[in-house]
C-alpha cells in the first residue's frame, strides 16, 4: 500500500480514470468531496462503478465513509459492502473503539451481502481530532480488519483553530508534526502500515517529491495521492531500491547462516537485532511492490 489515490464519488469520469492511474489503492470518496446533497447519487456511482470496473484493476478500491458521527455512514455501508470494496477509510476517527464500532457494523453488512466475514478492512485518519491525535495508542490491537493508520491536517486545523498547518516555508508547525508523529508510532505499536497525508499543491512536484522522501525516510511506507500525476512520484519513493533490498537480503542471510545469533559482521561493520528487522521490513515493503 503505497500510493492510495483519492477520487470524488460522484464523478464517473474521475473514476474511471482513476483506475488506470497505477495507483495501489483507488479511494473511492464519499465524505469531503461530495457535496451534502450529492450524497445519495455518490452512492450510487460509487457502487455501479465498483461492481463493473472492480475487476478491471489491479488496485484495491476502498471507500471513504461518512464518520460515525454524522448519521450517514450506515447509509454508505448499506450502499457499499453489498458490492464488495477491498476496504472502508474511516475518517475522524477518535480512537480505537470507533475502528471496533465499524468493524461490528461491517459485520452485520457482510452477512446480510453474503460478503465473507472480516473480508472488508479498516483504515481510520487518526488525527482529525483532538481526541483523536491524544487516542493514537489506543489502536493496537483494536481490531483484525486494520490495515494501517494514517492522519490529515485539514480537520485538525478547524478543530483546534489553528490558521494555518504550515509556516512560512512550507513546514508543518509543531503541533501537526506532533500529529504526524503520532501517527507513524501508532502504526508502530499496532503493527500495521503508516501512511502519511497528501500534498495539496499538486503542482509542486519538487515539493511533493521531497515530501514523500521526508516521509519514508521517518517510517511511513506510504502516501496518499489528490492527483494521478502524484502516483507515479509516491510509487518511486515508497519502492524500496536495488541496492537497499541486496543490502537487506545481505543482512538477513546472514543471521540464518550464522545461526541467528544478537550480532554478525559483514564487510567489517557490525549488525544487531533491530538492523534484522528493519531489513525484514524492506523486503516485506519490496515483496509487496513486486520486486
Amino acid at each position: 500500500m503505497r500510493s492510495l489515490l483519492f477520487v470524488p464519488g460522484d464523478s464517473e469520469k474521475k473514476l474511471e480514470k482513476a483506475i488506470g492511474a497505477d495507483a495501489d489503492v483507488v479511494i473511492v470518496d464519499l465524505e469531503d468531496s461530495v457535496a451534502p446533497q450529492n450524497k445519495t447519487l455518490a452512492r450510487d456511482i460509487a457502487a455501479r462503478f465498483i461492481t463493473e470496473h472492480g475487476h478491471q484493476t489491479s488496485s484495491a478500491i476502498y471507500v471513504r465513509i461518512n464518520d460515525l458521527s454524522t448519521g450517514l455512514a450506515d447509509d454508505d455501508l448499506a450502499a457499499l459492502v453489498p458490492v464488495k470494496p477491498d476496504g472502508i477509510m474511516l475518517p475522524k476517527s477518535n480512537s480505537g473503539q470507533d475502528v471496533q464500532q465499524l468493524s461490528a457494523k461491517l459485520r452485520v453488512h457482510e452477512a446480510e451481502s453474503g460478503v465473507p466475514d472480516g473480508a472488508i478492512k479498516i483504515l481510520p485518519i487518526i488525527t482529525e481530532t483532538a481526541a483523536g491525535v491524544l487516542a493514537a495508542a489506543s489502536y493496537a490491537k483494536a481490531s483484525a480488519r486494520l490495515v494501517g493508520v494514517t492522519w490529515g491536517a485539514e480537520d485538525l486545523s478547524a478543530a483546534i483553530g489553528a490558521r494555518t498547518a504550515r509556516d512560512e516555508n512550507g513546514r508543518y508547525t509543531d503541533v501537526f508534526r506532533f500529529a504526524r508523529t503520532m501517527t507513524i508510532l501508532a502504526a508502530g505499536a499496532a503493527e500495521v502500515a503508516a501512511i502519511d497525508t497528501v500534498f495539496p499543491d499538486f503542482r509542486d512536484m519538487t515539493g511533493f517529491a521531497a515530501e514523500c522522501a521526508e516521509a519514508e525516510r521517518d517510517g511511513f511506507t506510504g502516501k496518499m495521492a489528490i492527483h494521478p500525476a502524484q502516483v507515479p512520484v509516491i510509487n518511486a519513493a515508497f519502492t524500496p531500491s536495488t541496492e537497499a533490498v541486496k543490502h537487506s537480503l545481505a543482512i538477513v542471510q546472514a543471521f540464518e547462516a550464522a545461526g541467528n545469533p544478537g550480532v554478525v559482521g559483514i564487510g567489517g561493520k557490525m549488525y544487531d537485532r533491530p538492523h534484522l528487522k528493519l531489513a525484514e521490513r524492506l523486503l516485506a515493503r519490496a515483496r509487496a511492490a513486486g520486486i
